[in-house]
């Protein structure tokens, strides 16, 4: 039998110069830098990141060659969702398109690297009330 794994404990996420990433992730996704795991920082090991509540953890990696990989869906509710489409806005210079999946409305965004993102509600009702008539169909 497979054991349980409890959570996602931390995500790699590769840049070419990952004190400007820091700066970016603090900006725009409110992570802030993880104290006791900064002995790992030096050298080519990870700078970890996080929010408020320690729940979403990002080892960032420095890397001259960055290949965007996989994307990084973050969940909220329906107020959350507006709230974040306002303030990536604000921070990235335009609004995000929002895409309609039919359960579930997401919006993307890369870091400057080329990293995915995706802010994702399933407040799918609500959502489709307060966004109706300017959305686009995935």
């Amino acid at each position: 039998m497979t054991p349980d794994i409890h959570r996602i404990d931390h995500i790699h996420v590769y840049a070419r110069d990952r004190a400007a990433a820091e700066t970016w992730y603090r900006r725009v996704l409110g992570l802030s830098r993880v104290p006791e795991l900064e002995v790992w920082s030096p050298g080519r090991g990870p700078l970890t990141v996080a929010n408020a509540a320690g729940t979403l953890k990002l080892a960032l990696f420095e890397r001259a060659d960055v290949v965007p990989g996989a994307v990084i869906a973050l969940g909220v509710d329906a107020d959350g969702f507006l709230q974040w489409r306002a303030h990536l806005r604000q921070e990235l210079g335009e609004l995000p398109e929002v895409v309609d999946h039919d359960l579930s409305w997401s919006m993307y965004f890369v870091d400057p690297d080329g990293n995915g993102y995706e802010i994702t509600s399933y407040d799918y009702a609500a959502l489709a009330k307060r966004l109706s008539g300017e959305t686009s169909r995935a």
